[in-house]
């Protein structure tokens, strides 16, 4: 037991005074002699010991009455440890869209703001914390209409973020006892729920609900030309739980493209339907499946544009037949110029040119090739095996400090491949090991060389560069190296051209920071608006002489697909999705740890913190006390004689 004012229990020295009251009597008692008092002798004795007991029956009740009051007025009470801090409680609500699950026909994230609004203390100040949104010192009561409109998404803070978030919210008070609530479905996203080494407070963890585990997720797509008059859209779906058939539609803008229906094996997961497209045909796709599962995986935007073209010039100084065999396709428009007939004006309307094995590099085409790539366009750069080194090393230092140094007469493969560089990225399935490397029996070794893409066996690089500056470091004639034999050749080549000009996409994920070019050209003062439903935002941008590069990172929030305006003209359609790490329905085991509860509900969370706070007063039962032992006083002084 515990008193709220233990000062007041200096009182009980008061129960002295009845004691010195009752053991000494203060009265004087005068004699008055009689003339025959022994008849009264045996009553005088027997009144004596009752007289006696009477006396000590008072002493103690008013010794007790007393010390109840004193007692009463200390305030008595009993609690358990954790009652005596001040507590300071932060729960994280998990927003994202594995919540939209549904349990008796509601979503997991409306039951949870239900159970929080419905258990929770009313007039407690707390802090809550979603993946997008955060409230601080505030009562349920005061932000439950915020609560109930707290929208999906696809943001997902890991546990370590969640940790790091409520370290932030929580005061630097040691008085007070930290108690973070974790409210999620707990997907294996999330990261696994470990107590943080060092932490000192008590986490919570609350699993919302246990939905049915079925789902159909629209995952990607992949657009294939099998001939010249139709392209084929191959649809990759996912499916988990009991799915059964389910209608898949296509659909350009508001018209009606087709239909067909997903069903999947019972060892598969995962299928593919394909759909015929016309082949020129511009659309702005929109995929729809229907589920009793999650709602945001349902949809997938997609965007067909018009074809744009790559300018590309070649100065040739060698043989460019194989120039003209890799940009045949209609998505490049190809010029090649000897050196001595080039025009310098032509190069600021190119994305890429290539400087293919000419002997020297004038000062003025050095210039023009810098100002060329400071705007934008691609620079590919293939030496000659009689260059001037001099003129080469001045064009290299425009560009950072490589420089050529030796040549090199031994025969070298090229057996290293960066498959993570942005030109090789999504080309191979797998890192290829065991295929027939090419060689060069001529190149040309560089001091501080950059990034590498393709490397010899020694390490040195046969191809260097990034950002629209692109480097060989051996001439390509076929009498010194068969790289143009080799099937690196054509994506090296194409997708380095293909850098200069970065056109939109089928789709881009939100959430993962990407670029696209539009070609269109803009006054000093325009900008590009991406609008869709009404509602728009302005990219992150730059302007170049013949293209404008958007940049997507922190915008869009919300997935479909937005059309860039340029002068009030639509100039391209750029779609975007969300992330699909949501879709599939595996959990996370949580491991019992020290300082960290498991929860069926809030309801019995909230009902275990309230009995550890619970405080039980006894000063109204001591002055119950005081009131019967007033009431035993009066009784003894009337029955006592």
């Amino acid at each position: 037991m515990q008193l709220k004012h233990p000062e007041i229990l200096w009182g009980l020295f008061l129960l002295v005074i009845p004691i010195i009251v009752h053991l000494f009597q203060l009265r004087r008692f005068k004699k008055t002699p009689f003339t025959n008092v022994a008849m009264l002798q045996k009553i005088m004795i027997d009144s004596q010991r009752a007289n006696q007991l009477k006396k000590w029956l008072l002493l103690f009740t008013r010794l007790l009455l007393l010390a109840s009051l004193i007692i009463a007025f200390a305030q008595p009470f009993t609690a358990k440890n954790q009652s005596e801090k001040e507590k300071e409680t932060v729960i994280y609500l998990d927003n994202s869209f594995s919540m939209q699950a549904r349990e008796n026909g509601i979503t997991l994230l409306e039951q949870s703001v239900q159970n929080l609004i419905r258990y929770a203390d009313p007039d407690r100040p707390i802090h809550i914390f979603t993946n997008t949104y955060s409230f601080s010192e505030v009562t349920v009561g005061e932000i439950q209409n915020l609560l109930l409109d707290i929208p999906f998404t696809h943001k997902q803070l890991n546990w370590s973020d969640i940790v790091l978030k409520a370290e932030s919210i929580f005061s630097r008070a040691p008085a007070k006892e930290q108690e973070l609530i974790v409210i999620s479905d707990f997907k294996e996203n999330l990261g696994a729920p470990e107590k943080p080494e060092g932490y000192a407070g008590r986490i919570h963890f609350v699993k919302a609900g246990v939905a049915a585990v079925s789902n159909i997720s629209i995952d990607s797509i992949q657009l294939e030309t099998p001939n010249s008059s139709q392209k084929t859209l191959k649809v990759f779906v996912s499916g988990y739980g009991e799915t059964g058939v389910q209608p898949l539609s296509l659909q350009n803008g508001n018209k009606l493209l087709g239909n067909s229906a997903v069903e999947f094996d019972e060892e598969n997961s995962r299928t593919v339907v394909d759909f015929s497209l016309p082949n020129q045909t511009e659309i702005d796709g929109l995929l729809k499946v229907s589920d009793n599962g999650l709602e945001y995986d349902n949809h997938f935007f997609f965007s067909i544009n018009p074809p744009q073209t790559i300018n590309v010039l070649a100065i040739n100084g060698g043989d460019a037949k194989y120039l003209e065999r890799l940009f045949s396709d209609e998505s490049f428009a190809l010029n090649i110029y000897d050196l001595r007939q080039l025009d310098y004006s032509a190069i600021d309307t190119q994305n890429v040119v290539v400087v293919n094995e000419i002997e020297q590099i004038p000062e003025g085409l050095q210039n023009v090739l810098r100002t060329f790539a400071s705007n934008g366009g691609s620079l590919i750069v293939v030496p000659a095996k009689q260059k001037e080194n001099l003129s080469y090393n001045t064009f290299l230092s425009l560009f950072g400090s490589t420089r050529f140094s030796e040549t090199v007469e031994n025969v070298k493969q090229i057996t290293k491949i960066a498959f993570e560089h942005p030109i090789y990225r999504g080309v191979f399935q797998k890192q290829v090991k065991n295929f027939e490397y090419p060689e060069t029996n001529h190149s040309f070794t560089l001091s501080n060389p950059t990034q590498s893409i393709l490397s010899y066996e020694d390490g040195t690089p046969f191809l260097m560069g990034g950002n629209g500056f692109y480097l060989f470091t051996a001439p390509l004639d076929e009498n010194h190296c068969n790289f143009k034999s080799s099937p690196l050749i054509v994506p090296t080549f194409y997708n380095m051209a293909l850098s200069s000009l970065r056109v939109p996409v089928l789709y881009e994920t939100i959430g993962n920071a990407s670029f696209a070019d539009i070609d269109t050209r803009l006054d000093n003062d325009q900008v590009v608006n991406m609008t869709k439903d009404g509602e728009s935002f302005i990219p992150r941008q730059q302007s170049f002489p013949n293209k404008v590069r958007l940049f997507f990172d922190a915008e869009p929030q919300e997935a479909g697909t937005y059309f860039a305006k340029a002068m009030d003209s639509i100039v391209s359609n750029v779609s975007f999705n969300y992330p699909r790490t949501e879709s599939q329905p595996s959990e996370l085991e949580i491991r019992e740890q020290d300082g960290i509860s498991q929860q069926e509900s809030l309801n019995s969370l909230f009902s275990s913190l309230a009995e550890e706070n619970e405080v039980s007063a006894y000063w109204k039962w001591f002055v119950i006390l005081a009131l019967l032992l007033g009431l035993a006083e009066v009784i003894i002084q009337k029955i006592i004689k």
